[in-house]
């Protein structure tokens, strides 16, 4: 059997279609949307298909019957033939000249699509509203709007804080405009990485429904396990497929765990190949950043849980690095759960090894500037866990924080405080892909460190200065969480100097029951 080629950097529902490459069928989704909705807002990480399920909309909205045929929504949608407005921000958005000039070429694109003549270049905005009324005059008929990557003007400037500000007002008052033309508009759907809150960004489109956590959308964009397991069957002959899931598999928005569909082509089409091939597209230099800028403490990642309000905020002036990790893909839910007071939370997890080896690995590189070092002091705290060798482990540790430039201190005067020490030895060892808990929750009070295998657990506890580390695991009992695992256990205590910066006293003793 020949099978269909892979859409490899292909979003043009239209050419899927008709030169025959493997689609997962989402018209469900859209029938859904199209019949009970008019103003939608979908949030999903970058590269997750959004733009091609924006592109089936608008092939959808203009009555390409034929592109449908065999598809779920084939015999159930009348097709009628709807203008149809679509915004991408591509190109140069450095600053709000760019901005505006690429609003402008968009609203020309689409009069010529349409054959309508606005004629109006006073500003973006008004070129917008001119678009709508025309559109509706011309083909007597409601318009449909899809904008893309609506938040793409404010990420570009993150890091700029009064320029992103600058952006925000700007693209606020141009989606403003669709609220002022209700009645010329059948369809709204915008699509972005991250959701901001509505008084910054929507509060001309209050009457915006977000689907982003809604369970009846929780597969509009990506790959399930079904999809891998009977459509990319044929192309996974020869795959162990519980691999393939530990590595790709993982993002959960309430319905089925999802594959990022970015992730599953390019493992095809690299001959089956392991790779961190979805985050080497966008190394997040910004999240970085941010993680120095804050001193954050990173074993916080491994346990954490939010509120269903901060996963829906995102605020320039206050930004919330579990927010911006959740929302561009880096964090995703584990669980949800209600509180005594009723309320929802969210437990959020990396979801798989693709992202944990690579997010810890970008994070040490660009504390060490120098990766050979980092494959090799990897390999040897791997080797001495595995065989229990604490003077290999206490030995590779100080070399670690030996090789850290000076100027990592002092700029930051990290040196002060545990969570910096405990950070360090918390992402080299989740680049390893062990399993680690933060911030480890007893009955007596928080284990700094938990790293758990298969033959041994380990229990760390991290001091700067004098207090005796190892003594504070012993009074307080951290190990008894684990006697039930009938494992080995090991209780280390690491004290810091804050002069030298590093370890003053490594001292460990394998608990006897």
């Amino acid at each position: 059997m020949k099978l269909q080629k892979l859409p490899i950097g292909i979003q043009t529902f239209s050419k899927i279609r008709e030169e025959n490459y493997i689609y997962i069928d989402k018209t469900k989704e859209i029938l859904e949307l199209t019949k009970n909705y008019s103003y939608v807002f979908l949030s999903r990480p970058r590269r997750f298909g959004k733009s091609l399920f924006l592109d089936t909309l608008e092939e959808l909205f203009s009555g390409n019957k034929a592109l449908f045929k065999g598809l779920y929504i084939d015999d159930k949608y009348d097709f009628e033939k709807y203008p149809v407005i679509k915004i991408s921000w591509a190109g140069d958005l450095q600053t709000l000249e760019g901005v505006k000039e690429r609003a402008f070429d968009v609203f020309r694109e689409n009069q010529e699509k349409l054959q309508i003549d606005c004629n109006t270049t006073s500003s973006p905005s008004s070129c917008f509203d001119a678009l709508i009324k025309e559109a509706y005059k011309k083909h007597n008929q409601q318009v449909v709007i899809l904008i893309d990557e609506y938040d793409k003007p404010i990420l570009d400037v993150i890091e700029d804080e009064k320029q992103a500000k600058i952006h925000r007002e700007f693209i606020k008052g141009l989606y403003s405009i669709i609220k002022e033309n209700d009645k010329y508009i059948r369809f709204v759907f915008l699509t972005g990485v991250s959701k901001f809150s509505k008084s910054s960004i929507f509060s001309g489109l209050n009457m915006l429904t977000d689907i982003s956590l809604n369970k009846k959308f929780g597969d509009i964009c990506g790959y399930s396990q079904n999809d891998i397991e009977t459509s990319f069957k044929p192309y996974l002959v020869d795959v162990d497929l519980d691999k393939f899931k530990r590595w790709y598999n993982g993002y959960n928005f309430l319905k089925s765990a999802m594959y990022n569909p970015f992730d599953v082509l390019q493992f095809i089409g690299n001959d089956f190949s392991f790779e961190n091939y979805w985050f080497a597209t966008g190394t997040p230099t910004f999240l970085i950043k941010l993680i120095e800028k804050n001193n954050y403490f990173l074993p916080k990642l491994s346990d954490l849980t939010v509120g269903k309000q901060l996963l829906d905020s995102f605020d320039i002036s206050n930004i919330d690095l579990e927010v911006i990790l959740y929302q561009s893909g880096y964090l995703t839910i584990d669980k949800v759960q209600t509180t005594m007071f009723e309320s929802l939370e969210y437990k959020l997890k990396i979801p798989n090894i693709e992202v944990k080896q690579s997010l810890y690995d970008v994070i040490i590189k660009e504390l060490y500037k120098n990766s050979e070092y980092l494959t090799l002091r990897k390999t040897n705290i791997y080797k001495s866990l595995l065989s229990a060798d604490m003077q290999s482990f206490e030995s590779s540790l100080k070399a670690i924080f030996a090789s850290i430039p000076y100027n990592n201190y002092t700029k930051n005067r990290l040196q002060n405080y545990e969570g910096f020490y405990a950070s360090v030895v918390y992402v080299y060892l989740q680049s390893l892909g062990l399993d680690i808990i933060g911030e480890d929750v007893t009955n007596k009070g928080r284990i700094d460190l938990t790293i758990k295998l298969a033959n041994a657990i380990y229990i760390l506890e991290f001091k700067v200065g004098t207090v005796n580390a190892l003594a504070q695991i012993k009074e307080k009992n951290y190990h008894h969480k684990y006697l039930q695992e009938n494992k080995d256990i090991y209780l280390i205590g690491i004290n810091f100097d804050e002069e030298e910066k590093n370890i003053s006293s490594f001292a460990w003793e394998k608990f006897i029951k």
